[in-house]
């Protein structure tokens, strides 16, 4: 059996189901939340001593926290846990309501951080601890039409999260914020959020919709259980990395973004730095 016990939010699915089923598989013992337990219990095949299903509501700091409690009382500890928990949202910023971002968010980053503050007092008391936030390759590069809430939700984890590895670096804790590129997973199903009042003119932003339900969907190049095996890896590290880009598109679309950074940087660089007060 394999020490370090891990908690993984939003594990009915997709890169969670897959990670959760690898890491049983390899002898960890793994404590899953789910909207929909019985949905968890169902997929996941395994005795109460190495898995632990949970039904937490991540917008509700009360459940979150009985959710941690519940898995220390059983496991012992929290050793690693994965922020994987979150949804797509589709529709350009003009057509998404308040509401609709808003729920966005309450998920996507403010469930996050309420996993994050519930579970620090236990892996500061035993020094040691790793956060796995799974962000996106659109929290790195946000040039996706019709997906701009969705992406500041990831470009928020980008920026809290590498607060989060400065803070608790003196404790013995680590963050890795996972960007994965496109996934054969159910990311983009019919689940996937489109805004309640689209606007005709932004056709623009129909076709990209159009195109990720219809023509990525299912045909994604990158094998979740692959990328399952690569964050157990990086957990097994001694000094794992803050930035994990998943997959070669990934690593492309980071790469394009980066030389584009240093382009503009270089356009401006004598105008932009010329902003000192004069001595």
């Amino acid at each position: 059996m394999k020490n370090k016990i891990w908690f993984v939010t939003g594990a009915s699915k997709g890169l969670g189901l897959a990670l959760v089923k690898k890491l049983l598989k390899e002898g960890y013992c793994v404590a899953a939340t789910s909207r929909n337990i019985k949905e968890l219990q169902k997929a996941v095949d395994a005795g109460r001593e190495v898995f632990l299903p949970l039904s937490v509501d991540l917008k509700n700091e009360s459940s979150v926290e009985k959710g941690i409690q519940e898995t220390v009382a059983h496991f012992g500890s929290v050793d690693v846990v994965v922020n994987n928990a979150g949804y797509g949202l589709t529709g350009s910023l003009e057509e998404l309501s308040d509401e609709e971002v808003r729920q966005n968010f309450d998920i996507n980053v403010f469930g996050v951080l309420n996993v994050i503050r519930k579970v620090l007092p236990y892996m500061r008391k035993q020094k040691s601890g790793h956060f796995f936030n799974i962000a996106s390759i659109g929290g790195f590069i946000g040039s996706f039409p019709g997906f701009g809430s969705y992406t500041a939700t990831k470009f928020a984890m980008h920026g809290f999260s590498e607060s989060l590895a400065a803070e608790v670096k003196p404790f013995g804790i680590t963050v890795s914020i996972v960007s994965p590129g496109y996934f054969r997973t159910e990311f983009l199903d019919a689940s996937l959020g489109v805004p309640k009042n689209e606007i005709a003119d932004y056709k623009l932003v129909r076709e990209i919709q159009q195109v990720h339900q219809n023509d990525y969907n299912h045909n994604q190049i990158g094998d979740p259980d692959k990328a399952a095996a690569v964050m157990i890896a990086v957990a097994e590290q001694a000094a794992p990395p803050i930035h994990v880009f998943l997959g070669k598109d990934a690593y492309q679309l980071a790469d394009a973004k980066m030389r584009a950074l240093k382009q503009d940087m270089a356009a401006v660089e004598e105008l932009a730095t010329s902003t000192d007060f004069e001595q």
